[in-house]
């Protein structure tokens, strides 16, 4: 069960759902409340399916270009924290997108690249290819998909949030959620680094 939360937890706030959020609100302003569900359905659904492909056969392409692991984690590891920062600072911009084309912007740019950016499929293919026993990745799995159900629901209650918190509310969240990000970020670029240096030890 703690194994589930953690992870639960870590690929929530890399999906960077705050500023998902922002983004939501500022699209779909002059959308009606059926139209708004729609996006989400298509949003959570394209999330699930993209982020399975890379999280299952992510390995694959270690193989296929012989990345090792380590390498890929320093990689993918200063991506997301280079995208936390960005957070923090604010330098998110929301992507000029025509409105009347209702569900358009489900898939693109919402779902690709703001929810599912190179730092969570760099993520996403760092911890499949550490899978291996059919138990961590059911578990892994259903935390993606629970993470995915949670931002579908930051979503639904998207009008409730901006009236609680307003404005400047909207602006300080994901600054917040940055900070986890950029700090699971540093994370895995020191797990990079220190598996390089003990696989260069041991060599």
């Amino acid at each position: 069960m703690e194994q589930f939360v953690t992870l639960y937890m870590k690929l929530f706030f890399m999906m960077t759902p705050f500023f998902v959020l922002s983004v939501f609100l500022v699209l779909s302003k002059n959308l009606i409340k059926s139209e708004k569900k729609k996006i989400i359905l298509k949003l959570g659904i394209t999330v699930a399916i993209t982020s399975l492909i890379f999280l299952l056969f992510g390995k694959y392409i270690f193989s296929l270009f012989g990345i090792t692991l380590d390498a890929f984690k320093i990689g993918a590891g200063t991506v997301l924290f280079l995208s936390a920062l960005d957070m923090i600072k604010g330098g998110g911009e929301v992507p000029d997108t025509d409105n009347k084309r209702g569900t358009d912007f489900a898939i693109v740019p919402l779902a690709i690249p703001i929810t599912v950016g190179p730092g969570m499929i760099g993520i996403l293919m760092v911890i499949g290819a550490e899978l291996s026993a059919p138990k961590d990745i059911l578990i892994v799995c259903l935390s993606l998909i629970a993470a995915v159900i949670s931002v579908m629901g930051v979503l639904l209650i998207s009008d409730r949030i901006q009236r609680l918190l307003g404005q400047q509310g909207l602006e300080i969240l994901p600054k917040i959620a940055g900070l986890f990000v950029s700090a699971i970020g540093a994370q895995i670029v020191f797990s990079g680094i220190s598996g390089f240096i003990t696989t260069s030890l041991a060599g």
